[in-house]
């Protein structure tokens, strides 16, 4: 009877079928703001205030993000890059964040900017388990995994920076008077901490420490203070906008003492410029990050992809902005993470993940830098290498150097 055996095939195709379909739902896990189609992340940034230089972050991660939903997207997934304006104020960004967690249901949180506006939200985006992952600001208790699970770091944590600041110092300026600028705020306490622990048993060289306040129009009373406390050794922790004021004011009343500069501060076209190039000549910083202007990148693969991205998605910006370089690194290392992820678009993935990077190198990392995390390592960065500014580029020098947290 060929008729029954034909129908008992085709019944016992439907029925592995059916057994199969599910099977391959069941592949497919998702969270809020993931799809087939979409992954809904959200970012907050101060596109306003007196941190709007930083905007310029956020604008590069919407314009590479765009790159990869032009390239297919993210394993066939269009990524929706919400980002709210929180102009620096902390008030600002827990509305902001409240709104897209709750209200736009992102699946995640990326690069949220600035020590103290990340600091109001923390604890209320871990009570609600959202990945919080590679915020832009460096304070050591970001990599704090222990009380802060669902969030991560990207650049060096504050203190890892600082130490290698403190320690440069104590070897090569052992009877130095060192004078500091910071701001009154957990981004310059954390920058204290670190510079006094490198420091070690010259940490009394120390002989002024001023602070500002953010909100401040200018620093020109704190510059003056610092000159006439008799230091030779300026450490100048401030962020952007007040950075190229104190540079710019330090030359205006003759004061010229070794410059220790923020590498959050270290921009050329966004700091240094407006200061001055002659000012800011002889400047030390450190950075993990390429510099477009350095002729030794000129023929380096990830240098020309990134100027490529830059003529495509972002025509007219300075391709020397270390901001436009910061936006795309991690942006790229935000991909990577997705991409990883594949299906299982969870936050609890997504989290596991990105506690598995091992030796990550991004496009625009130095080459002895990487990516590497754990579940027990939240601090994806953590070296850096020191560089003088010749009145035109960077000159890197030395090594590359780990100034590994203290709460590791």
């Amino acid at each position: 009877m060929p008729g029954v055996a034909c129908l008992g095939v085709v019944a016992a195709i439907l029925v592995c079928l059916s057994i199969a379909t599910p099977g391959s739902a069941e592949e497919k896990r998702y969270d809020t703001g993931a799809t087939d189609t979409t992954i809904k992340i959200g970012n907050t940034a101060p596109y306003s205030g007196a941190l709007s230089s930083n905007g310029i972050i956020a604008r590069t991660e919407g314009a590479y993000f765009k790159m990869i939903n032009d390239q297919g997207g993210v394993n066939g997934r269009k990524i929706e890059f919400i980002s709210y304006d929180d102009a620096y104020s902390p008030p600002k960004t827990v509305e902001q964040t409240r709104k897209l967690v709750e209200g736009d249901e992102v699946l995640l949180l990326f690069n949220q900017l600035g020590t103290p506006t990340t600091m109001s939200v923390i604890k209320y985006v871990n009570a609600r388990k959202v990945p919080q992952l590679f915020i832009a600001a460096g304070g050591t208790i970001f990599g704090d995994q222990n009380t802060y699970p669902w969030s991560m770091g990207f650049q060096p944590s504050y203190q890892s920076e600082t130490r290698i600041y403190g320690r440069y110092l104590h070897d090569n300026y052992p009877d130095g008077k060192i004078a500091v600028l910071s701001s009154n705020d957990d981004f310059g306490r954390d920058n204290i901490k670190g510079l006094k622990d490198g420091l070690g048993d010259a940490v009394g060289n120390i002989v002024a420490e001023v602070t500002y306040e953010t909100s401040a129009p200018t620093i020109d009373s704190e510059l003056v203070k610092l000159k006439f406390s008799g230091a030779n050794v300026f450490v100048n922790f401030a962020s952007a906008k007040f950075a190229a004021q104190a540079i710019k004011k330090a030359a205006e009343i003759g004061w010229k003492p070794v410059h220790i500069l923020h590498g959050n501060s270290q921009s050329i076209s966004a700091v240094l410029k407006p200061a001055g190039l002659d000012n800011a000549k002889d400047i030390i910083t450190a950075s993990y990050s390429k510099d477009p202007a350095d002729q030794a990148w000129i023929d380096d693969p990830g240098l020309k992809r990134f100027s490529e991205f830059v003529d495509k998605y972002m025509p007219g910006e300075d391709k020397t902005n270390f901001y436009l370089v910061y936006g795309y690194n991690a942006a790229q290392a935000m991909v990577e993470v997705l991409s990883r992820c594949k299906d299982d678009l969870t936050r609890a993935n997504i989290i596991r993940q990105a506690e598995a990077l091992s030796r990550v190198h991004l496009d625009m990392l130095l080459p002895d830098v990487t990516l590497s995390t754990s579940p027990a390592d939240h601090y994806p960065i953590e070296q850096m290498q020191l560089q003088k500014f010749d009145g035109q580029n960077w000159v890197r020098f030395g090594s590359a150097i780990e100034g590994t947290p203290s709460e590791k």
